[in-house]
């Protein structure tokens, strides 16, 4: 178990990583929905790290309710208050409802499911 907590903690720093290339790299929508793509990405790790025995689906399940409930949460404005108080907030948070994040945040929990059920095949038949 602690393997699995150690995998899904170096998971999130490699996410958190990405992140910060595809912003430094792109630029546009093309960044902005990579960037959704990998919150939802990072959450799973953190998930994972909290949670190592979840199964891909319930940890996908977890993560994309995470998001899609942050992204909501900005259609009160509280997160836009917390935004201009904190960065750290802007990052988390975010300020503004934009529906296609929810579309994003699917497409990331399903890579997510979809790589960590692929990966736990793999190791239970030795490959």
């Amino acid at each position: 178990m602690m393997l699995r907590r150690l995998v899904a903690c170096l998971a999130a720093g490699a996410t958190v990583v990405a992140g910060l290339g595809v912003r430094a790299a792109f630029e546009g929508a093309a960044a902005k929905y990579a960037g959704d793509l990998l919150y939802t990405v990072l959450l799973y790790t953190l998930v994972l790290a909290a949670a190592p025995r979840l199964r891909p689906a319930r940890a996908a399940g977890v993560a994309l309710a995470a998001s899609w409930l942050v992204e909501l949460a900005q259609l009160t404005g509280i997160p836009a208050d917390l935004a201009a108080r904190s960065p750290v907030a802007r990052l988390v948070l975010g300020t503004t409802f934009n529906a296609p994040d929810l579309l994003w945040y699917a497409v990331g929990a399903l890579l997510c499911w979809t790589v960590h059920t692929t990966a736990r095949a793999a190791v239970a038949h030795g490959a």
